[in-house]
C-alpha cells in the first residue's frame, strides 16, 4: 500500500520515465527511420513532462505578482524552457522528416540496415 501511495503521489515522474524508456527502446530496436523518429519524439515528450512536473507547485498560483496576498507561486522557468524545447523539437522533427524524404528518394527505402548495406556496397 505504501508503494502504491508513493506511485500515486509521483505519477507524473513515473509517466515521464516510462515515456522516455518506450522512446529509447523504439529507437534502439526499430530499423525504420520514421519509427526511430517517432521514438525520439516520445523520448522528448517524456523529458518535457518531467520538467513541467518539476515546476508544479501544489496550490500554486500563476506568477502574477500581487502585493496584497502572500501566495505560493508556480515556477515559470520550466514552462518557458519547455515551450522553447517544444519549438526546437518540432524543428528537429521537420528537418528529420525532410531528410527521410531525401533518403527515400535516393535509396528507395527507409530501413537503416538496408541503407547501410547500400552505402557500403562496392560501386
Amino acid at each position: 500500500m505504501l508503494l502504491l501511495n508513493a506511485l500515486y503521489n509521483n505519477v507524473f515522474y513515473f509517466a515521464s520515465v516510462v515515456l522516455f524508456v518506450i522512446g529509447f527502446y523504439t529507437m534502439l530496436v526499430r530499423s525504420n527511420l520514421i519509427k526511430k523518429l517517432i521514438g525520439l519524439n516520445i523520448m522528448e515528450t517524456g523529458v518535457f513532462l518531467l520538467f513541467v512536473s518539476l515546476g508544479y507547485v501544489e496550490g500554486g498560483m500563476p506568477p502574477i505578482v500581487d502585493h496584497a496576498n502572500d501566495v505560493v507561486y508556480v515556477n515559470p522557468l520550466p514552462t518557458a524552457l519547455i515551450l522553447t524545447g517544444i519549438v526546437v523539437a518540432v524543428s528537429v522533427t521537420a528537418f528529420s522528416l525532410a531528410l527521410c524524404v531525401k533518403l527515400y528518394r535516393y535509396y528507395g527505402t527507409l530501413d537503416a540496415d538496408e541503407i547501410m548495406q547500400l552505402r557500403s556496397a562496392p560501386k
